[in-house]
Order: C-alpha cells, then structure tokens, then sequence
C-alpha cells in the first residue's frame, strides 16, 4: 500500500470527522464543550468508550507484547472489571450528587484549596504523559509507514497529527467527541476482525482451526501463579488492574468527563457496566491477534521492524497489515482503525486537559462570560501544543514497549488520587491542607526508590503493577499523619 494512498486514506476520515463536529459543535458553548448538555445517550457513551479506553496502545502494543508476556495481560484486565464496578457502585454516585465538571472540585469541597489542586496537577501530569504515550505509538506508526518515504521529519508528522485533531474538537469539545467516538470504535474493532480473518485464510486455517492449533499454546498463557515474586504474578496483576482501571478511569477528568455527560447517574451506571464487560472479549481478541501475528510472522519469515536499529514489537502488526501482501481490506481497515485508535483517546484527552486547566487552574466560571468562551479556546490551542512537545520528547527517551511503559508511568502519577479520594469517602477525618503537596512529593519519591531497588532491596521480588495501590495506601497513611478532627464535610 502507497504513502499516498494512506494519506488520501487520512484526509477522507478527517472529511467525515469534520462533518460530525460540524453538526455537534453548531451551539459551541463552554456548557456543550465540557459537558455535552448532559443529554449524552448512554449506550453511545458506553460504545465509544470501548475505543477510547483500548487506544492505539491496545490497538498495536498489546497484540506486540504478546511474544514476552503470552495472554498474562488478561490478568490486569479482570483486574479491569472489578476496578468498573468500583466506579459505578462508588465514585459515580458521588460525582452524580455533587454535580460536578471537573471532578477534582470534590477534592476542594472535601478538603480545601491545596487538596484540590494537588489532584488537579496530578491528573494534569498523568493525562499529559499517557496522551503523549499513545500519541507517539501511533506517530512513529505513521512515520515509518507514510512519512519516511517522503523525508518527512517526525517533528512534522507529529504536528500534523494533533493539528487534525484540535480542528474537529475545538468547538464541540466533549459533544463532538461522545459521537466520534463511537465511529472510531467501530473501525477499530472491524479492523482486528478482518485481521484476524485474512490472516488465517492465508495460513489456511479456520477460526477454529486457529484456536486449536499448537502454534497457539505457546502463547495462550494466562495464569501465572508459581511465584509472588515474578512481575506479572496473578495476584498482583489483578490488584494492579484494579487500581489502573480506578485510577486511569474512575479519578481521570477524560474518561469521567463522558460519564458525566450522560442523563442521569441510572444512565451512567448502565454505560459503565456494559462497557467493562464487552472490554474484557475486546482485550482477549486482540491478545488472539497478537498470537496470530507471530504465528504468521514466523511461518512467512517475516522479521520484526526496527526502529532505530532495535526490534520494535509494536511495529509487527502495522508490517503485516501493510506489507505482507494481505490485501487491500486489510491495509484499509488497519489504517482506518490506527487513525481511530489515536484520534479516540488523543482528542478526549485535549478536550479534558482544556477542560480541566480551564476549570482548575483558571477558574473560568468566575470570569466574565464575554471572556470564557475565548479563553477557552487559547487554553485548547496551548494544550495540543504542550502535547506535540511532550509526544517529540518520547523518540528521544523511551525504550520500552508502550503498553508497559504507560501502566508503569500510571503507578506513579496516579497515587496521590488515589490516595486522597480514599481519604475523602472512606474517613470523615479533615486535613491540614498546606500540608497535602508535602505528602504527595514524598510519596511519589518513596515509590521511585521501591521500584528502581526493590530486587536488591527484597531478594528476586519484582515489584509490578501493584505499585499502584501501594502508592495510594502510603499517599492514605501520610494524610492521616496531617489530619484533624472534624465533621466530614457535606461532599
């Protein structure tokens, strides 16, 4: 498949994306841009979701990671489920009742000024990284498939892929994005499907003739139990998956902001709920692809692509997709579901970090009316910019698979959210306030030591994913050393 046909490919699903902002974003108020007039359809909320939550990195880093980790990430993924129902049952009747946009005004209402913005800079922080993480995925994708046929830099590649998305998110913001969504989605998911289908009738093989063949048993291993000690150990999988998902979904402005479009907390529940468990078939589906994959790969003697002189997992799918001679489907599907994977999570994540610098850090509904809707627009403009910076910064610095590394970057950011909302809903103890920012750095530090000595420091314990609720017990144990009594505040 051409560099020009992929980019022709790109400029007619931009056309479409730009047609539905066209329609959602008509009203452009600051009330249709963060919230959506709370008239979003759960079903289509819950549908989109999928896609949001998968991303590029699920679209290209999980089936890439299949090779070293076999089917183990399944683990993390139950972990999922029991995280969603934690959200559903926990947090979303909070923020329901508060009647929140961002939902770190809880922290405020709860705590004070100093709690509430050291949860605000933490999701700030956190949502900056992960974006930045499933943005360059999909760039570096684009590039070595598009871009360096024509010498384009990857500086450039990068502005042009967030130009593209501020143009159809800054006026509907999280109107436009509900709707989407849920076209991305469905390109993703049709895009693994007709994958896995060519690539089984060109090894000649059904679908069940590929679930029960030998080249598969090297790589279906889910349950890893034979020690604690081991990084991707069930236990510790799970309660990593668990708290990623409360973490990264229930205490995250993005994924929360579409919650909380919906009619009602009813309705927001039912999205929740179906949404957690189509997501574990998704996530198995394209750990079967992955598996297919190397199978194919292997079979055809196809290499694994390179990037910067180093085998690059993440690069296998997009190599077989495009070059191995499959067909135009599935070039088609593949870049249609690429272009979806970043454009769902990239534009929800520049619509929340706008939304919440405008809400948290700005104040903007204490401001004049007249000036809102202009500021908002200079803060949308100045995100995708800090994005493009941060996502060039990656070439540079990241070794490892992408998918790792964001959970790995997750069970750092995210702790001190963790922290504090346990604190909030699970005692009626008050803080010393000026104190919180205190708590978090140390936490943060503590947990940098843990994770970078805790073989040499604990034997052959490798500390995993359950850095995460780690880093909230001690973010929750260093406020009670600041608390005070007092009634529990009215949030």
């Amino acid at each position: 498949m051409s560099p020009s046909f992929i980019l022709s490919l790109i400029g007619l699903y931009f056309i479409l994306l730009l047609t539905i902002s066209y329609f959602t974003g008509r009203n452009d108020s600051n009330e249709d841009f963060f919230q959506a007039g709370r008239q979003s359809p759960w079903y289509v909320v819950a549908f989109g979701m999928i896609g949001a939550s998968l991303s590029g990195v699920t679209f290209i880093s999980v089936p890439g990671w299949v090779q070293d980790a076999s089917f183990s990430y399944m683990q993390v993924v139950y972990g999922y489920l029991a995280g969603y129902l934690v959200i559903a049952f926990v947090l979303l009747p909070i923020y329901y009742r508060l009647g929140l946009t961002s939902i770190y005004e809880y922290l405020e209402q709860r705590f004070g000024w100093m709690s509430y913005k050291v949860g605000a800079i933490s999701f700030f922080i956190s949502r900056v990284l992960g974006a930045s993480f499933r943005l360059f995925l999909v760039a570096i994708v684009l590039q070595q498939f598009v871009f360096d046929a024509w010498g384009v830099p990857f500086e450039a590649t990068v502005v042009l892929s967030i130009l593209l998305i501020w143009i159809y998110t800054f006026r509907g913001g999280i109107k436009t994005i509900v709707w989407t969504d849920t076209l991305q989605t469905l390109f993703m998911l049709l895009s693994v499907g007709f994958s896995i289908y060519f690539i089984n009738e060109r090894i000649g093989w059904s679908f069940s003739e590929f679930l029960q063949s030998p080249a598969l048993d090297s790589f279906d291993q889910i349950w890893f139990t034979e020690s604690i000690a081991e990084k991707n150990h069930l236990v510790k999988s799970f309660l990593g998956g668990m708290f990623i998902t409360i973490c990264m979904t229930g205490l995250d402005q993005d994924m929360m902001q579409k919650n909380l479009s919906c009619r009602s907390l009813k309705d927001a529940r039912k999205n929740m709920i179906s949404f957690s468990i189509v997501l574990i078939l998704v996530n198995f589906v394209f750990l079967l692809l992955g598996a297919l994959l190397f199978i194919y790969a292997e079979k055809f003697q196809i290499g694994i692509p390179l990037m910067d002189g180093s085998p690059k997992t993440d690069l296998l799918f997009p190599e077989i997709a495009l070059n191995s001679g499959l067909g135009n489907v599935v070039g088609i599907t593949f870049m249609l579901g690429l272009i979806a994977a970043a454009y769902s999570s990239a534009d929800s994540a520049l619509t929340s970090l706008t939304t919440s610098f405008c809400v948290d850090f700005m104040g903007i509904s204490s401001r004049p009316v007249a000036l809102q809707k202009r500021l908002r627009k200079q803060v949308h403009v100045g995100m995708s910019v800090l994005l493009i910076l941060v996502v060039i910064l990656f070439k540079y610095v990241l070794d490892r698979n992408v998918i790792d590394s964001l959970l790995t970057v997750a069970t750092y950011t995210y702790g001190p959210l963790l922290g504090l909302f346990a604190f909030g809903i699970f005692t009626t103890y008050q803080l010393k306030d000026r104190w919180v920012w205190v708590v978090a750095l140390a936490v943060i530090g503590l947990i940098s030591l843990l994770a970078n000595f805790s073989e040499s420091w604990l034997g052959d314990y490798q500390i995993g994913y359950e850095l995460l609720p780690l880093n909230g017990l001690l973010t929750f144990l260093g406020l009670l050393l600041i608390r005070r009594p007092g009634p529990k505040q009215q949030a």
